[in-house]
C-alpha cells in the first residue's frame, strides 16, 4: 500500500515533465497546420516547426498547435477551446513560419540539415535537435533560419548516402545515445514514403529522446530488430516507447510484442501533437474524476433470461468519435490511454468534464501503456500493473481493458489470454469489478470470485454495412442460445454512435443494452460461458517470432 500511495503521488507531482502546482504561463501562441505533410512540399516546414515547438516549449507551454477537423487525433480544437476556458490561456495567432521563427528562434541555438532523399536523416536530425538544442531543416530552409542569426550546428547530406537504416541508427547510437534521456525513446515510423507524419516529435526533442523507425521484423531487417533489442536492453526499467512503428517495415504486432517482451510500454501515434505544450498542464484546481458507474464495487445483480450487449471503443478517445454526432445515445466504455494523466492531463480533463451519463470511463491497454501481458517478463508485470493501478484510482476507473495480439495479425488470429496471464491479472487487481479482452473477436473467460473475464464477441469495422452488422449480431444471437448470453461488442474508432444506434434497433431480443460495469456483474452472477485460456496447441507468436 504504501508503494502504491508513492506511486500516485510521484504521478500528480510529475516534475520531470513539467508538471506545476499551477499552469506555468497564461500567455501563450497557436498556430494552424494544414493538412499537407507531403515531404515533397508542407512537410519539411511542419517538421521544422515542431522542432521549434519543442524548443519553445522547454521552459514554458508558449507554442500549440491546431489541426484540420480530418486529422488523425480530432481533439486539437477543442482542446485550444479547453485551455482558454479553464486554464485562463490567452492565445495570440502565429500565421507564418516566419513569424514563428521571429518569435521562438531564440531558444535555438542553430540549425541541422536533413535530407529527404535518405529518410532516416530526419529521426538523426530530430535527436541532435534535441541534445543541440536546433531546428531541423532542408537545404531549401538554410536561407530562412540563418536570417534569424541561426548557425549550422551539423549537416546530414551526404553523411549517410548509400548506407541502410541498420547502419544510419547504429551510427547515431554510437554518436547519441549516451547523451539521450534513457527512460524513454521515440519510434518515429508511422506515414513514409510520399508523406510522414512526425506531428509527435516536439515531444521527443523536448524530453532529448532517440529517435529512429528500426524495424521490429525479424524476416526481412534481422540487423534493424538486434540494434532495437539493445536499444530497448539499455533503457530504464519500465521505461515508454513514444511513437509508431514504421507502416513499410513491419506490423504493430510486431513491434508491441518486442517491446512487451523489455517490460516497455507504448504510447502513440507518431503523429500526436503537442505534448511538449499539453504536459506543462495539471488538473484545474479542485478537480476530480469522478466516473460515471452505474453499479456499486460490491453490489451483486442477477442476469436475467436474455441477451446483454455492451459497447467498448478502445484506440484511446482521442482518436475515436469523440466529438462526432450521437455519443450519448447509447451506453458507452471508452478505453482511456491512462498515461495522459502524467502528460496530458487537461485531455483526459476535458473528456471527463464533456462526458455525458452514458460514458463511461474504462483503464487500458493492459496496463499502464500498451502492451501485451503473455509476453510482460515475469519480474516487471507486478511494478507494471502497481503502475496501472495507481493510475486507475486517479481516474475513478473499476474495469481494466486487456489486449494481446502477439498471435494474430491486425483482427483475425488468436487473441487469447494465457493462464498464467490471466493468473497474474487476478492478482494485481482484486478491486476491479472485471476484465474485458481482445480487439478482434477472442475466446479467454473466466470468473473468480465476483470478477468475470469476458472477451469481445465481435468487432464493428466502421466500413461494414450496418445491416451486415446488425446481420452479424443477430447470428451470434441465434448461435448462443443459452440464455443469458453476455455478447461484448468492440467498437472501432471512427465508428459513428448514430448508426449504432439503428443497429440496436435491429436486434432479435430479448436485447439489453448495458454499460460496461453492469454488463460485467451480470456475467458474474450467472456463468452461461466456459472457462477457456490461450490452448497450449495454439499458435504461440505471430509470424516472425
Amino acid at each position: 500500500m504504501r508503494r502504491l500511495l508513492f506511486i500516485l503521488v510521484s504521478f500528480l507531482s510529475f516534475t520531470a515533465a513539467g508538471f506545476s502546482a499551477q499552469p506555468v504561463a497564461r500567455a501563450a501562441w497557436v498556430m494552424r497546420f494544414d493538412g499537407d505533410w507531403l515531404v515533397a512540399k508542407g512537410m519539411p516546414e511542419k517538421a521544422m516547426l515542431v522542432s521549434l515547438q519543442g524548443l519553445a516549449n522547454r521552459a514554458a507551454p508558449q507554442l500549440y498547435t491546431v489541426h484540420p477537423k480530418d486529422f488523425q487525433w480530432e481533439i486539437t480544437e477543442p482542446l485550444f477551446e479547453f485551455y482558454q476556458r479553464k486554464h485562463g490561456v490567452v492565445f495570440t495567432e502565429v500565421k507564418t513560419a516566419d513569424e514563428a521563427l521571429a518569435l521562438f528562434a531564440k531558444h535555438a541555438k542553430g540549425y541541422v540539415i536533413w535530407e529527404p532523399a535518405v529518410s532516416a536523416t530526419m529521426n538523426v536530425a530530430f535527436t541532435i535537435a534535441g541534445l543541440e538544442d536546433a531546428l531541423i531543416v532542408t537545404e531549401a530552409q538554410i536561407a530562412q533560419v540563418e536570417a534569424r542569426g541561426l548557425k549550422r550546428i551539423d549537416d546530414l547530406r551526404g553523411r549517410y548516402t548509400g548506407q541502410t537504416d541498420a547502419q544510419i541508427y547504429a551510427d547515431a547510437y554510437t554518436r547519441y545515445w549516451a547523451r539521450c534521456t534513457h527512460d524513454a525513446i521515440m519510434l518515429m515510423g508511422g506515414h513514409v514514403g510520399a508523406v510522414r507524419m512526425p506531428a509527435m516529435a516536439d515531444w521527443g526533442v523536448r524530453q532529448k529522446m532517440f529517435f529512429h523507425d528500426l524495424s521490429a521484423n525479424p524476416g526481412r531487417h534481422p540487423e534493424e530488430v538486434a540494434l532495437g533489442k539493445k536499444l530497448f536492453s539499455e533503457m530504464t526499467p519500465l521505461g515508454t516507447v513514444f511513437g509508431w512503428h514504421s507502416y513499410a517495415k513491419d506490423t504493430e504486432e510486431q513491434h508491441t510484442t518486442l517491446l512487451s517482451g523489455f517490460g516497455l510500454k507504448m504510447e502513440g501515434l507518431h503523429n500526436l501533437p503537442n505534448l511538449s505544450f499539453n504536459c506543462q498542464f495539471t488538473f484545474t484546481p479542485g478537480f476530480k474524476f469522478t466516473n460515471n458507474h452505474q453499479v456499486a464495487l460490491d453490489a451483486k445483480l442477477t442476469a436475467e433470461q436474455k441477451v446483454y450487449v455492451s459497447f467498448v471503443q478502445s484506440d484511446s478517445i482521442g482518436i475515436g468519435v469523440w466529438t462526432k454526432p450521437g455519443r450519448g445515445k447509447l451506453p458507452f466504455g471508452w478505453q482511456v490511454t491512462m498515461n495522459w494523466s502524467k502528460f496530458s492531463p487537461a485531455a483526459l480533463e476535458y473528456f471527463h468534464e464533456s462526458a455525458t451519463k452514458n460514458d463511461y470511463f474504462i483503464g487500458g491497454l493492459s496496463g499502464p501503456g500498451y502492451m501485451y501481458p503473455n509476453h510482460i517478463p515475469a519480474d516487471k508485470f507486478g511494478p507494471l500493473m502497481a503502475e496501472a493501478r495507481a493510475l486507475m484510482a486517479v481516474l475513478d476507473e473499476h474495469v481494466l481493458e486487456i489486449m494481446d495480439n502477439s498471435a494474430a495479425d491486425g483482427n483475425v488470429g488468436n487473441a487469447d489470454l494465457t493462464k498464467e496471464t490471466v493468473d497474474r491479472y487476478y492478482a494485481a487487481f482484486p478491486d476491479v469489478i472485471g476484465f474485458i479482452n481482445g480487439y478482434g473477436p477472442a475466446r479467454t473467460r473466466d470468473l473468480r470470485d465476483t470478477r468475470a473475464m469476458i472477451s469481445y464477441d465481435y468487432y464493428i469495422d466502421p466500413r461494414r454495412p450496418r445491416d451486415e452488422v446488425a446481420a452479424d449480431l443477430n447470428e451470434l444471437i441465434a448461435i448462443n442460445a443459452k440464455r443469458p448470453y453476455f455478447l461484448l461488442v468492440h467498437v472501432r474508432e471512427s465508428n459513428d454512435v448514430n448508426s449504432l444506434v439503428e443497429i440496436t434497433k435491429q436486434l432479435e431480443g430479448p436485447v439489453e443494452i448495458v454499460p460496461v460495469d453492469v454488463f460485467l456483474k451480470l456475467a458474474a452472477s450467472n456463468k452461461t460461458y466456459t472457462t477457456r485460456y490461450q490452448d497450449p496447441d495454439d499458435p504461440k507468436h505471430f509470424k516472425g517470432f
